[in-house]
């Protein structure tokens, strides 16, 4: 599409979906729409003007507005943008430097407990004469700093050893790490009680957020406290993701990133060429750990619960399906990737298992003429959310065999694709 027709058409799409969803809002399944708008403004040549607006329109307006009508889509784009951030953070060790990475989930959880340890009553159980749980203000905001710098130091001394392998062999050994830290946290309730160890920890302090109260009182719509919080949460998690974005454009033109992509291309060329290895996997792998931990100290305050359970192999592989989803390297294949993800779970595939229980409940015969089928002799085990991981494997199998680069592929791969198809053409 040309851009000046992008230009008129897109903020036009924008307009209707939003209005869509605003009129009904209990339909969450719209914002596959509003996604796809988002989704266009990014990839057709739109004016950055133009791209500005249509992103502020939908995430700045659009959906606070229904979210207000329908919590469940804060909550929804919440849970996108957590895995979106972490994806982005996945994508630099995975699609950049081209390093495979099962245990991810660990910086995670190492964000996750350095909030939740101290903004919660746990933290008096090995320290005395302090004062727990921690205020929300400041400390959530220091501790968030601190979980930054903590993941990405376990980053360094993980990687240290770890990336002096390659291949399966560096797959195996994050997988192991990985389990180490969610072992650790499961069993480091005694001698001391560290993380109160499968029982988790509760309750987490949030930041307070009074203001938040004063300001909706003060323009005349008050608001209750879960929609304060809901509203609070949304916007930190966008605000964040942006500034992981941001970061991840900078470092992909810089030479670091340079460097990320020559390794995963070429190990011995990117060493010819004076490329410190294991210095510079070792960066990819803090900064990639880094973005994990704030993530984890945002995700620890919104439960207000953080337990070992929640940072498994099967949560990394999630998150490692999300970027190969959208495509190994690209920024956008990773957001993409984890929204995509993300509604499969907790939306579509929910919904098409209460469609089935519906029919089923209801006996609905479906007759075609030649050939009719009544719902009630569906079988009560048959609700996709139950298969939820089958279905993923399904799809990256798929994605392997017809679209290797993933649904958005970065501009090299891209690039080298469309050189290759001109040789086999030629």
């Amino acid at each position: 599409m040309p851009g000046p027709w992008a230009n008129r058409i897109l903020p036009v799409a924008a307009v209707a979906t939003i209005a869509l969803l605003w009129r009904f809002p209990s339909y969450t399944l719209l914002l596959i729409p509003v996604l796809g708008v988002m989704l266009a403004s990014t990839l057709l040549a739109t004016s950055p003007r133009t791209r500005a607006g249509i992103m502020a329109l939908i995430l700045g307006i659009g959906i606070p507005v229904a979210g207000f009508e329908n919590s469940f889509l804060f909550e929804l784009f919440i849970q996108i943008g957590i895995y979106a951030a972490l994806a982005l953070g996945l994508n630099i060790v995975v699609g950049m430097a081209g390093l495979l990475d099962l245990g991810y989930a660990a910086f995670f959880a190492i964000g996750a407990y350095t909030w939740a340890i101290f903004g919660s009553p746990q933290a008096a159980a090995f320290i005395e004469g302090v004062s727990f749980p921690l205020p929300g203000w400041p400390y959530f905001y220091i501790f968030a700093a601190l979980a930054v710098l903590t993941a990405a130091a376990v980053g360094v001394l993980i990687g240290l050893p770890a990336l002096r392998l390659r291949g399966d062999y560096l797959a195996i050994v994050t997988l192991g790490l990985g389990e180490v830290v969610r072992v650790l946290a499961n069993n480091l309730d005694h001698p001391v009680n560290i993380t109160n160890g499968p029982k988790g920890i509760s309750p987490v302090e949030r930041p307070p957020v009074d203001w938040l109260l004063q300001f909706s009182e003060w323009i005349g719509h008050p608001i209750s406290l879960s929609e304060a919080y809901a509203l609070f949460f949304y916007f930190l998690v966008l605000g964040v993701m942006g500034l992981i974005v941001l970061i991840n454009h900078r470092l992909d033109r810089s030479r670091f990133g340079r460097a990320w992509v020559a390794i995963r291309e070429d190990e011995i060329a990117a060493r010819s060429m004076g490329i410190p290895l294991l210095r510079t996997k070792v960066l990819a792998f803090a900064t990639g750990a880094a973005f994990s931990g704030i993530v984890g100290a945002i995700f620890s305050a919104k439960q207000l619960f953080v337990s070992p359970e929640s940072f498994t192999l099967l949560q990394s592989i999630t998150i490692l399906a999300m970027v190969i989803l959208g495509g190994m390297g690209s920024i956008q294949g990773a957001i993409l990737g984890a929204a995509a993800v993300t509604l499969l779970n907790i939306e579509v595939l929910k919904t098409l298992s209460d469609g089935l229980n519906h029919l089923r409940q209801s006996g609905f015969v479906l007759d075609l003429g030649f050939w009719s089928y009544n719902f009630s002799n569906l079988s009560s085990q048959l609700e996709p959310a139950k298969y939820e991981r089958m279905i993923f494997g399904i799809i990256i199998v798929l994605m392997m065999i017809f679209r290797p680069t993933g649904l958005i592929p970065e501009k090299r791969h891209k690039l080298e694709m469309e050189s290759s198809r001109r040789r086999r053409a030629s």
